[in-house]
This record gives structure tokens, C-alpha cells and sequence, in this order.
């Protein structure tokens, strides 16, 4: 291995321990307790060391946000390839979201909650669009006559609602799998019956 693949090899390992560092700093202690002091103290890098990877916190917690959309992605992926009909795709993806952002609040606060470099729509990082491409095929088969991206952006908006809700302890405890339920009933209206398919 050369001197120079070496290099590039502990810099993306620095990397990747900056940031698997700020997640459970987060995750243990919030985000507020995340700096780049604590993080160099943490790792045992200087802080000049940690400002050449990222150029500050709000750099960091992009990075944490994307890492958790693309571990999201991978969830919403399995729930779907996973299930057997779209109403078990459905109700497994709003399963696996929810969760998600209820096993992972520091992470899921990074992606929905902070300020970030991150940008949704066109454009966006890769991991952002493997992510809402796996809502979409969830709920592509229930849009009807709407525009599929805007009926996936509302049913993602309703989860990220509940989730967001139940975390700050807005909803009633224990109800999580009813209020799911009643959400893919509602999203499920908009279907046209397979009976009628064809006709």
C-alpha cells in the first residue's frame, strides 16, 4: 500500500470516528452537548485535526443527518422487500419509520429537526433520494389521481407528524400501533380496488 493510499485510508477512518463519536455523544448526552472540544477530547485529535475534516458543528451534524437517511433508507427497504401485498409494505414502512425515529431521537432530530446543509428535492444527496424512493414505492400504489411525489411527501409528513408527536410526548402512551393503523387505512383510500382493476 502506498504512502499516499494510507493517507486517504486513516483520513476516512478519522472521519467515520468523528462522526460515529458525535451520534452516541448525542444519542447519550444531546445534541447541545456535542462540541468540537469534547468531540477532540473524545477521539484524542486536536481540534484543528477535527476543523479539517468538518468546519464546525452544523458540518457535523449534516454528516450525522445523511449517515442516519441512508440507515432510514435501509430500514424502509427491508420493511417493503419484505412484505407480501402493498397494504403489508405499507404498514411495515410506517412501522419502520416510527421505530426508527423512536430508537434513534438524536439522529432523527440531525435529519428533521436541526439546521443542516442538506437539501431535499432535486439535487439532493443520493442517500435522500434512496430514501424518498422508498416511500414512493410504498405509496405510489395508493396515490390514485394525485401526483405521487406529493402524495408521498403528505403520507411522509403524517409519519414524521406522529413520530415527532409521540417522541416529544404530545400523544397518548402505548397507542402507537392504532395510530398507524388508522393512518394506512387513510392513506389506503385513495386505491383503486384490484376488482376493479381491468374493467
Amino acid at each position: 500500500m502506498s504512502v499516499q493510499n494510507r493517507r486517504e485510508r486513516e483520513r476516512a477512518e478519522r472521519h467515520r470516528l468523528i462522526i460515529d463519536t458525535a451520534r452516541e455523544l448525542a444519542e447519550t448526552e444531546g445534541w447541545d452537548a456535542v462540541t468540537v472540544r469534547k468531540l477532540a477530547d473524545r477521539i484524542e485529535y486536536s481540534q484543528p485535526v477535527l476543523y479539517s475534516h468538518f468546519t464546525g458543528k452544523r458540518a457535523i451534524v449534516t454528516a450525522v443527518a445523511e449517515d442516519g437517511i441512508a440507515e432510514l433508507a435501509a430500514r424502509l427497504r427491508h420493511a417493503r422487500t419484505a412484505a407480501g401485498t402493498d397494504s403489508e409494505a405499507l404498514a411495515a414502512l410506517a412501522r419502520a419509520y416510527s421505530e426508527f425515529a423512536a430508537e434513534r431521537p438524536a439522529v432523527y432530530d440531525a435529519m428533521f429537526a436541526m439546521s443542516t446543509d442538506l437539501r431535499f428535492g432535486p439535487g439532493a444527496p443520493q442517500s435522500l433520494q434512496d430514501a424518498f424512493a422508498e416511500l414512493v414505492a410504498v405509496l405510489a400504489p395508493f396515490a390514485g389521481d394525485d401526483d405521487v411525489e406529493s402524495f408521498t411527501e403528505t403520507g411522509w409528513s403524517a409519519l414524521h407528524g406522529l413520530a415527532t408527536l409521540e417522541r416529544r410526548e404530545r400523544l397518548r402512551p402505548g397507542l402507537r400501533e392504532d395510530r398507524l393503523a388508522i393512518l394506512c387505512r387513510l392513506l389506503e383510500r385513495g386505491r383503486v380496488p384490484d376488482s376493479a382493476q381491468g374493467t
